[in-house]
């Protein structure tokens, strides 16, 4: 958990203009900054980034967030990882709560990945460098139909023969860093003595696999001739997990926004072939089983995910291991589906033969997770026997389990009660579904409190936009607040005191954060301040002052009524309406005075 200090002190620290400028052309327009919005299509600007705010709104599509909003969605980071990303930019380092990591060896830990870093970085360009110079790798990439633009998008390269060509690249050939990195083996004997270092890949071309900054991570090398292993991986080091990383994502993230969805093929290859084809929005799993990692990965990118799998055994039990990666993440505004082409077919070969066209067409017709599911599960069975329909709720109980409560899951229950002779009640209860949606006739609302209204809402506003202003309110004000009820008293209690916590120098952007990652409560607030022009903080404050003044007029004139109504003696009464009385003069010459000094 990083904490709330050390984000308040982040946006203060970063530029969001900076930030959003890497990514988006920017060009001042009055206050703010305008450029095309890189989370949907459009033609004319409707994007702004606002250096006062520290905050960017698209006014077409209405995504809206900071710096390290802006980062997740557009990079596809976890907020972890944003916030490392950004940290490191301006000079910070990501303090970790519960962190028993002792100073010394973290700068140790922090050197050793920035050696594996530049490892990576420098066997890239050589790799690029050495494939100029092989016409027999130069060829096989042309007969496999690329070009040389489209091998310089993905920074191809190649691994020539011999066993210590990086010697030439790396003057310290023994490093530690090389075979940490992958890019080396060592070759030891029975006692753990080694003998020979050599390079880990030789005579094939090589694939560098970037994270979501584009850095390399990893490589996958492919032999031109018959050979084994056809594709040579980088093994697992402190930079590169194949369940984590998808090869392409980098290189696709504004192919996948332009189009919609994300393809996701089984390998490089394949997705360099479709690039070059028209479709850049491919990405390839690396050598290994889909994960929910991937997953969730694809799912910050876009809404919707299509698996291409081939046709034949193997295509199936792939297909068959991503969906099961899938239900955890599945979602009723997101959408997954399956494509498969014929056994004999991947889809660079597919492409090559039927063309872009074709290829679109079975896009067009890849078959929704709920119908593969049920396919899944009834592929091998009877329907027509009692056994045969058991057997199939057998088989589709863990995959249902794995799903959360949803009307997509509630759809797949029908699906599968028709098809097994039961009701959508009675597969529930046998399967002990979490939260049963077939006897939920509405879901909840995403919020059980009322949405704020009136002079509650207009302080809510003002106190979001402005957070170092809660500062200024004190016990008597808070406690005024309850005459608007429980929940909005409540409500305003909790907004403050998240204020409050950022300190005198909390901002619109830190505490906008700070409410995105409690949940979605504020977020219709937090978009319409964003679209607004920058109100005048003197302005608010004098608002706000003389609104909780006239709330703890009326709190007071409602306990004088109250008080005479109680039937207490007038002794009793008379204590406290002289109290109430002086705390009523008080209010009146604080307004005086106010209007005097303006």
């Amino acid at each position: 958990m990083i904490p709330q200090s050390f984000i308040s002190d982040l946006l203060n620290r970063v530029d969001i203009v900076d930030v959003v400028g890497r990514y988006v052309q920017l060009k001042k327009g009055g206050a703010n900054y305008m450029g095309l919005c890189p989370f949907h299509n459009e033609k004319s600007p409707s994007f702004t980034v606002s250096p006062t705010k520290q905050f960017y709104h698209c006014f077409g599509c209405g995504a809206h967030g900071t710096s390290i909003g802006f980062m997740i969605e557009y990079s596809g980071m976890g907020f972890v990882d944003a916030v490392k990303d950004l940290a490191q930019g301006v000079g910070m380092v990501v303090p970790e709560q519960d962190d028993k990591i002792p100073p010394a060896q973290r700068a140790q830990m922090q050197a050793q990945s920035m050696a594996l870093s530049d490892a990576m970085s420098h066997a890239a360009e050589y790799y690029k460098s050495q494939l100029r110079q092989a016409p027999a790798a130069i060829a096989y990439l042309k007969g496999r139909g690329l070009t040389g633009e489209i091998a310089a998008r993905f920074a191809l390269g190649y691994a020539p023969g011999g066993w210590d060509n990086l010697r030439a690249v790396f003057p310290d050939y023994d490093a530690v860093a090389l075979v940490e990195a992958g890019l080396v083996i060592d070759r030891v004997d029975e006692e753990g003595n080694r003998h020979k270092r050599y390079d880990r890949f030789r005579e094939r071309v090589m694939f560098p696999i970037r994270n979501t900054k584009g850095q390399v991570i990893a490589f996958g090398g492919r032999i031109m001739e018959q050979g084994e292993p056809k594709y040579l991986n980088s093994p697992e080091t402190p930079l590169f997990s194949k369940g984590h990383e998808l090869y392409g994502l980098f290189e696709a993230r504004q192919a996948i926004r332009d189009a919609g969805y994300v393809l996701v093929t089984e390998g490089y290859m394949d997705v360099v072939a479709l690039a070059q084809m028209g479709f850049p929005q491919a990405v390839a799993t690396l050598g290994t089983a889909c994960t929910t990692t991937h997953v969730q990965k694809l799912l910050r990118q876009t809404d919707t995910v299509i698996f291409s799998f081939d046709g034949d055994k193997a295509g199936r039990r792939a297909a068959q291991r991503a969906l099961e990666a899938c239900l955890p993440q599945v979602s009723d505004n997101k959408t997954i589906k399956f494509l498969f082409l014929p056994a004999e077919h991947d889809p660079d070969s597919y492409i090559r033969e039927f063309g872009a066209a074709g290829f679109e067409r079975q896009v067009a017709e890849a078959m929704p997770l709920s119908q593969f599911l049920l396919r899944v599960v009834s592929a091998e069975h009877d329907l027509g026997e009692p056994e045969g329909r058991a057997r199939v709720q057998f088989e589709a109980k863990p995959l249902l389990q794995a799903m959360a409560p949803s009307a997509l899951r509630l759809q797949i229950v029908r699906g599968l009660a028709t098809m097994t002779q039961s009701s959508p009640g009675e597969i529930e209860a046998l399967y002990e579904l979490s939260k049963p949606v077939a006897e939920v006739r509405r879901a909840p609302p995403r919020s059980s409190r009322q949405q704020p209204v009136g002079l509650e809402l207009q302080i809510v506003r003002h106190l979001v936009a402005h957070p170092a202003l809660a500062l200024q309110i004190d016990e008597a004000g808070m406690a005024a607040f309850a005459s608007f009820g429980p929940e909005p008293h409540e409500r305003l209690a909790q907004l403050i005191g998240a204020a409050c916590a950022l300190g005198p120098q909390a901002t619109f952007a830190a505490l906008a954060q700070h409410l995105k990652e409690q949940g979605g409560e504020y977020d219709a607030i937090i978009g319409e301040i964003a679209a607004e022009p920058e109100s005048d903080v003197d302005a608010v404050r004098v608002y706000l002052v003389s609104a909780i003044r006239q709330i703890k007029m009326d709190a007071l004139k409602a306990e004088l009524a109250q008080l005479f109504a109680s039937g207490l003696s007038s002794t009793e009464i008379g204590v406290r309406y002289r109290e109430i009385t002086a705390m009523q003069d008080q209010l009146l010459r604080e307004a005086e005075a106010d209007l005097s000094a303006r």
